[in-house]
């Protein structure tokens, strides 16, 4: 199994709550989770990735490995985030996403109409 690790954005605590309350009352794609985080660091993010992994029954040294593959080649945007992070205030947080790349190729053509 192959995943995918982005970071898509800074939230609220708030609305970060809600929606995640949202996603547990309604039946959503298996294989996509939300994260959120206080700080936009490595170790804060790998934190957050553990407890997913056991809730899936995902290959926790592959999703290990991915989040850091993602620190590694990409620290511009991680630059750009803590910086969006910092100027949100401390009752925002960093969001990111972990997903089975197959259901989220799946939730992504739901999105657009597409059953192939």
């Amino acid at each position: 199994m192959k995943y995918t690790f982005d970071i898509v954005g800074v939230s609220p605590v708030l609305y970060f709550f809600h929606h995640q309350q949202q996603i547990w009352q309604t039946p959503q794609p298996q294989g996509i989770e939300y994260l959120g985080t206080h700080t936009c660091t490595l170790d804060a993010c790998l934190e957050s990735v553990e407890i997913v992994t056991v809730n899936w029954g995902w290959n926790l040294d592959q999703v290990v490995d991915t989040v850091v593959q993602f620190w590694l080649n990409n620290s511009d945007s991680i630059n750009y985030w803590k910086a969006r992070l910092q100027d949100a205030g401390r009752d925002n947080l960093l969001v990111a996403r972990i997903a089975d790349i197959t259901a989220l190729q799946a939730e992504f053509e739901s999105l657009l109409g597409k059953n192939w």
